[in-house]
């Protein structure tokens, strides 16, 4: 079990308003209610990709199709093993003083988490997309539902953590 010390240094705010025992608690309350609503999304995607096995127009996948929508498949389902492990692992160390490792191991598993099922969710468009309409027009807008995804989900918080930290160094500099 980390120190208080330690596990302030590690958060790297000064939790001057909350002592850590409460910032833990508070983190992996935040952690748990994101989880609440990337599971359900999952979920339901895995049970209509098992669904869907079984219809009839399912035969008349080509191999690339095919390929798509196990991969798709899969990924849903790793998505769906990463976004429920901070719970798994919440049962299994309940009270053994574990929170600070359960909320970093816990981001690190949502974080891939939302990278599997955004490929799940690309997948699934792709093979929609083309089903209805051409291959060059899935592969047209996979890569767009990609992109954006990428973007809003990942991006954006990147950006402006790299743009922190280089005004944080800089500043540091200057001083």
């Amino acid at each position: 079990m980390a120190t208080d010390e330690a596990i302030e240094q590690r958060l790297g705010e000064d939790p001057e308003d909350e002592a850590v025992k409460e910032r833990l608690e508070r983190e992996h309350g935040e952690l748990l209610e994101e989880l609440r609503a990337l599971i359900p999304g999952a979920q339901v995607l895995f049970g209509f990709l098992l669904a869907i096995r079984f219809t009839s127009p399912f035969t008349d996948l080509n191999a690339v199709q095919r390929y798509v929508y196990y991969a798709t498949l899969l990924s849903t389902a790793v998505a769906l093993v990463l976004l429920l492990a901070p719970s798994a692992y919440h049962r299994l160390r309940f009270r053994e003083g574990d929170k600070d490792v359960m909320v970093r191991k816990g981001n690190r598993e949502a974080i891939a988490g939302t990278g599997a099922i955004a490929l799940a969710f690309t997948g699934v468009l792709y093979l929609i997309t083309d089903l209805v309409f051409t291959t060059q027009a899935a592969i047209g807008v996979a890569l767009v539902f990609f992109a954006l995804t990428a973007w809003r989900w990942w991006a954006i918080a990147l950006f402006r953590k790299a743009r922190e930290q280089a005004a944080a160094k800089h500043g540091a500099v200057d001083a």
